[in-house]
């Protein structure tokens, strides 16, 4: 029971309008090739700047200073600021369903009914 319920909770998600904007504004910024381009340099600076402070070193300010660039640029970029309102948006939309877990939970353990269905 448990396990069809959790696939029904999981299909009706993927139904809502929160995570279809999210998959929209996804597709919308993979297809913008510039963006895509500075997205995945920053993650490179990130990647390398992240094995340096592992390895006891200082990313150097040019590395700073290209990331703050290359972040500035991304913020501007239309199709990113729609990603990341649709992404809040369906962030709120599941801290709301694992609240309602919780207090599903909460119910649940406090009850010496079992209900087989």
């Amino acid at each position: 029971m448990l396990t069809e319920r959790s696939v029904e909770l999981g299909r009706l998600i993927g139904q809502s309008d929160e995570y279809k904007a999210v998959r929209r504004a996804n597709d919308a910024l993979g297809a913008d090739r510039e963006a895509v381009a500075l997205l995945q340099r920053m993650e490179r600076l990130r990647r390398q700047a992240a094995d340096m402070l592992d390895h006891g070193e200082q990313p150097t300010a040019e590395m700073e200073q290209e990331l703050e660039q290359l972040l500035g640029q991304v913020q501007v970029n239309p199709l990113y600021q729609r990603m990341i309102v649709a992404q809040e948006n369906f962030d709120k939309i599941m801290m709301q369903v694992n609240q309602w877990i919780l207090e599903g939970i909460k119910k649940g353990a406090a009850s010496g009914i079992i209900t087989l269905g």
